[in-house]
């Protein structure tokens, strides 16, 4: 049945687009018909992702995602990748801090094969062992690479300094010993713990019918709920202060940042916006300071991560050995005085920003449905597009300088550098 808590988003025709069903296995599914593209987009959401696992299994969610297409009872590795290249379509996966993602995007006259392709995939893998010695070395090989890559690595450096030991602090990808440990068994026993029906969330965008969504998917599922998955999240505490890791690198990468906000925060938009103003595009604060006014760095951006109970706003910048404090001193100065300095010019120009943005990132199915699936997971309703630019225009100026003064304190602040320092 359709969620009576979710208020549909009517077309101009007047048809709903949203609805939101409870599957007999316990699951939700969302749904968002699109009318006019011939795509779909399917995903399942696990929640569960590197916060939830512990020192010993590092990296067990993004092992475990990359195992899940390697075979089934019925396919083969090989038998999977022919049969979605003949389809035309796309099938893929990611692992975040809080989710892993199961998705495939398909043209609506085959969103049936394309889903009984990716349930098989998801409920039937059988992680042949052979392939897991083999997915070992793969995987070893991508922490490598983003370690020899060093604007990301700093971001894995920022994360765990700043969560220390928590499953927020963790690399998503795990360490080589903790990869190269897993079991076959080890990926069973996770799986049954937390790929679990009442733990996942289905979510349809394109051009569909959500009841022939769900008829297929009830066809496809175990009918019997399942307990949910055993988990208490405890959240994190946030580590402020300087760390240097030195190495041979032509820039220095740097990281600083603040705990920021958590996804359902009802000041999720002011924050939006304030890291539109800050470090989010060409107008910003810190690219036309650091880069076009004073051109110390070619790579410059402020970021958002938010989660369940907490967040962190950060700013990566790569500069110079010789620039490095200059550039660390900038940043700083942005944060404390942000508050004091901020206008109404900045807020209506970051608000037309921030809606062009959001509304160009839903122009796709794919877009439409990551959005309708972390409603879900975040806020357990759906927000129409016309309701969140709402909220957007609805941010005042000293609601956004309330949220900086309380987040953008100096003594707040946790820094990263990742080159040629040797102390700072």
């Amino acid at each position: 049945m359709v969620d009576p808590y979710c208020p549909p988003d009517l077309s101009p025709g007047g048809s709903i687009l949203f609805k939101r069903l409870m599957l007999e296995s316990g699951a939700p599914l969302v749904t968002e018909r699109i009318e006019g593209v011939r795509s779909v987009s399917f995903g399942i959401w696990v929640k569960a992702g590197a916060r939830f696992e512990t020192p010993r299994n590092k990296g067990i969610s993004h092992f475990l995602e990359h195992m899940s297409f390697k075979g089934t009872a019925k396919r083969s590795q090989k038998q999977i990748a022919f049969e979605i290249d003949s389809l035309g379509g796309d099938l893929n996966a990611f692992t975040s801090k809080e989710s892993t993602v199961f998705y495939v995007k398909v043209l609506d006259e085959y969103i049936d094969r394309g889903v009984e392709l990716l349930i098989d995939i998801f409920l039937n893998s059988s992680f042949p062992p052979e392939e897991i010695e083999k997915e070992k070395g793969i995987v070893s090989e991508e922490i490598k690479m983003i370690e020899d890559t060093p604007d990301d690595y700093v971001h894995d450096l920022f994360n765990e300094f700043v969560w220390g030991e928590s499953g927020l602090g963790y690399n998503i990808l795990g360490s080589e010993e903790t990869v190269n440990s897993f079991t076959r068994t080890d990926l069973i026993d996770y799986r049954k713990r937390f790929y679990r029906l009442s733990n996942v969330v289905f979510s349809v965008a394109g051009n569909i019918d959500s009841g022939q969504i769900s008829g297929l998917l009830e066809g496809l599922l175990p009918g019997e709920k399942g307990e949910p998955s055993p988990v208490a999240l405890e959240r994190p505490a946030f580590r402020k202060g300087v760390k240097v890791v030195t190495k041979d690198h032509a820039e220095v990468h740097l990281c600083m940042g603040v705990e920021g906000i958590a996804q359902s925060s009802p000041d999720r938009y002011a924050m939006l916006l304030l890291n539109t103003i800050m470090g989010s595009g060409v107008s910003s604060r810190l690219f036309q300071e650091i880069r076009e006014t004073r051109g110390l760095a070619y790579t410059v951006y402020s970021y958002l991560t938010s989660y369940y109970d907490t967040g962190l706003f950060g700013v990566y910048v790569g500069t110079s050995e010789k620039n490095y404090r200059e550039v660390m001193d900038l940043v700083r100065k942005e944060f404390v005085s942000f508050s004091e300095t901020l206008t109404e010019d900045e807020l209506r120009r970051a608000k037309t920003h921030l809606r062009g943005n959001i509304i160009l990132a839903l122009e796709s199915t794919s877009g439409r449905m990551n959005n309708i699936a972390r409603q879900e997971i975040y806020y357990g309703r759906y927000f129409s597009p016309s309701e969140i630019l709402s909220a957007i225009d609805s941010v005042t100026l000293q609601e956004m300088k309330d949220l900086a003064g309380r987040l953008l304190n100096d003594d707040g602040i946790a820094t990263v550098l990742l080159g040629p320092v040797s102390g700072i």
